[in-house]
């Protein structure tokens, strides 16, 4: 699935996010909190955060593969 160890709770507020946006429902809160998640993650894990939040969406949008 993805090389990054994705805490459930990142994990949980992307695929929530993902599916706000297919049913047009993301709120500004809800993108921000998602940001900050992955912004936290990525200072944590000394990584970019467009890498990070690069593989999160590929982990959630595009689990099969």
């Amino acid at each position: 699935m993805s090389d990054f160890d994705f805490p459930p709770t990142l994990l949980a507020a992307e695929r929530e996010a993902w599916a706000a946006i297919q049913e047009q429902r993301l709120t500004v809160d809800q993108a921000t909190a998602v940001q900050d998640g992955i912004t936290a993650y990525a200072i944590d894990a000394g990584l970019p955060r467009y890498d990070v939040e690069m593989a999160l969406k590929k982990a959630v949008r595009h689990a099969e593969g």
